[in-house]
């Protein structure tokens, strides 16, 4: 019986060493800090957002013409300023879904993926809930790959400008943390690091 104690104590001391260093390890996070500019398109000659689901649902009840489920695939530019000349600093790849029956709200999953600075090559994905015609909304970082490998926080999305009926100008300010262990970038490029 004393043989059971001893052997219970030590799996209790070992699980609570791993959970003390994993606390440690998670603790130990650096924060990231961006300022994006989402460029969509959704007709012309330079469109970047496409319908993939269309009048497959119910009629919506407030947004005339658009249905239950509507879905539209973005490949938007993304750039350092509010400006398309501004500077490309990566492409803005995923899906809006119109996911409510009553209300005008988007569910959006859309990952990052960046071509120019100190984050070249990595990405960071957002999703979260939208409402249409709000100014502002937050939506999740859920994740990341290169140096912004697990990467948790939330992104503020606000409709920076709207150019014309079909196309808007998004603003994402990002606030994300990731492992210790990612190099911390210095910033030599046109990517807007706060």
């Amino acid at each position: 019986m004393a043989s059971f104690e001893k052997e219970k104590h030590l799996v209790v001391l070992a699980v609570t060493v791993v959970a003390f260093l994993l606390a440690m390890a998670d603790a130990r996070r650096c924060p990231v800090h961006l300022r994006l500019y989402m460029h969509d398109i959704i007709g012309g000659p330079e469109q970047t957002a496409i319908h993939l689901i269309r009048d497959v649902g119910p009629p919506h009840a407030s947004l005339k013409g658009a249905h239950f489920g509507d879905t539209e695939a973005i490949d938007d530019l993304v750039t350092s300023g509010p400006g398309i000349d501004s500077g490309a600093v990566g492409r803005a790849q995923g899906t809006y879904m119109l996911s409510s029956q009553q209300e005008e709200v988007l569910v959006i999953a859309v990952t990052v993926a960046l071509t120019d600075g100190p984050y070249n090559g990595s990405t960071f994905t957002v999703a979260g809930r939208v409402r249409i015609y709000d100014d502002t909304a937050e939506v999740a970082v859920v994740g990341g790959t290169g140096l912004l490998r697990r990467a948790t926080g939330y992104a503020v999305w606000r409709t920076a400008k709207v150019v014309s009926e079909v196309y808007i100008v998004v603003e994402l300010v990002v606030r994300m943390s990731v492992p210790a262990n990612a190099a911390p970038p210095g910033n030599g490029s046109s990517l807007a690091i706060e």
